[in-house]
């Protein structure tokens, strides 16, 4: 039954009218609905919701990611709205710049207005 119902990202708040500045202003995305207990928005043709709590940002994981065309071009485009890219050096994990490169993909992460880590990446092709 799941196969044939959408699915949608819940992304945490802490302070709902900061974190729906930085989604709408500065990822420019579109609210599509608004309601007290959520923040409805559309990227891409997908639907997320930003909701209201205290434990936003506290994941230590990536939350949501967009896959794009060309992952230099929207960096340098986020960079211009005042997104600043995390660098990592872990096993497995480490960014020049923002960018990890893999076999399949390049990607960056940056923070949301709450903490919380969003994704970018490209595919590459073969």
């Amino acid at each position: 039954m799941l196969t044939d119902a959408p699915a949608q990202a819940a992304i945490p708040a802490s302070d709902m009218e900061r974190a729906k500045r930085f989604y709408r202003d500065t990822l420019g995305l579109t609210i599509s609905r608004e309601a007290e207990d959520a923040v409805h928005l559309e990227s891409g043709g997908t639907q997320f919701f930003i909701y209201p709590t205290s434990n936003a940002g506290q994941a230590p994981h990536t939350l949501a990611a967009w896959m794009v065309a060309d992952l230099d071009a929207e960096m340098t485009d986020l960079r211009g709205r005042g997104v600043t890219f995390e660098e990592y050096d872990l096993p497995g994990l480490k960014t020049v710049n923002g960018v990890a490169e893999f076999a399949t993909m390049r990607g960056a992460w940056f923070k949301d207005s709450e903490g919380n880590i969003l994704g970018v990446s490209q595919p590459r092709g073969g």
